[in-house]
């Protein structure tokens, strides 16, 4: 009998392939490059097939190469639940689920979504990573994920999605900006460059930037943060203004800080919150589950 491929190697060729780089593939799957090198080289031979072209300072997947990881990533999928098939044929609500979440939702919601669900589901146990929206479908998409929380919308491809709330924008400005409780905004007055956002990684920019109708670009300052705290802090140091959803609002981000809260727009501005797993999972009652718990601690941010 012919020795198969080990799953392990496959999620070096699939690792690989997102990051095209040995290096950084090999820290992602904490293994050292050489190990790394070595499993995509067995698998090479197992297949009988050129997966990589190298030279000394570069490569290109082959054809063939192309074709297995789109194969390996469905394999490592399937073999992800096959150690939570058992105990859900015991109880559908029990095991392991590894959720991702993005930087401008987890602080603020994560804590209260995770002791609800212990109180909800104490046979179920979560794990979080954090990370940006593209790099979350990367790794949904590998296996290496079993669900997500993002801001809606967004490109999530095949994946099944389920809205579960809005999460009201506001502006947050210095004390001293040209804008004030009563009035629309007149973004043309306001002064260039005095509005900051967040890196274009962070789906909250285009959400925040849309949904609030802000259509200039000359009022953006040209520098961004990476994260919402950071952002805070520039609008603060600097007299200008952003936007900040409730969540975070009802999480203390502004608590001590020399700026005010102005409604965006006329008409309600808000993103979507949803959940977003693969089609093909097993676990949609757990997912759904989820959902309803996501949903009404969002209906609670809200009020």
């Amino acid at each position: 009998m012919a020795k198969l491929p080990s799953i392990r190697n496959l999620q070096y060729l699939i690792k690989l392939y997102e990051l095209k780089n040995f290096n950084r593939a090999a820290e992602a799957c904490f293994v050292s490059q050489s190990t790394l090198s070595a499993g995509i080289q067995n698998l090479e031979e197992q297949l009988g097939g050129q997966l990589i072209e190298r030279d000394q300072k570069s490569f290109v997947f082959t054809e063939m190469g192309e074709v297995m990881v789109e194969m390996a990533k469905q394999i490592v999928q399937q073999v992800s639940e096959l150690t939570e098939i058992a105990s859900e044929a015991q109880n559908p609500l029990a095991g392991r689920v590894k959720i991702g979440c993005i930087p401008t939702i987890a602080p603020f919601l994560f804590k209260d979504f995770y002791l609800n669900v212990q109180q909800s589901l104490p046979d179920l146990q979560l794990q979080l990573k954090e990370d940006t929206t593209e790099n979350l479908l990367k790794s949904l998409d590998a296996g290496e994920l079993d669900c997500l929380i993002l801001a809606l919308p967004v490109d999530i491809g095949a994946f099944h999605s389920k809205v579960v709330g809005d999460d009201k924008f506001w502006m947050a400005a210095h004390n001293d900006y040209p804008v004030d409780h009563t009035d629309k905004i007149d973004y043309a007055a306001l002064p260039d460059h005095s509005i900051f956002l967040l890196q274009k990684e962070h789906c909250l920019t285009e959400h925040a930037v849309s949904a609030c109708r802000l259509v200039d670009n000359r009022k953006i300052n040209p520098f961004s943060a990476t994260s919402l705290h950071t952002l805070m802090t520039m609008v603060e140091c600097q007299a200008g203004a952003t936007f900040v959803p409730q969540m975070a609002v009802n999480a203390g981000l502004l608590d001590g800080r020399d700026i005010k809260l102005v409604n965006p727009a006329q008409e309600a501005a808000s993103r979507q919150i949803g959940l977003v797993w693969r089609q093909t999972t097993r676990r949609a009652v757990i997912f759904n589950k989820l959902s309803d718990i996501l949903r009404e601690l969002l209906m609670s941010i809200q009020e």
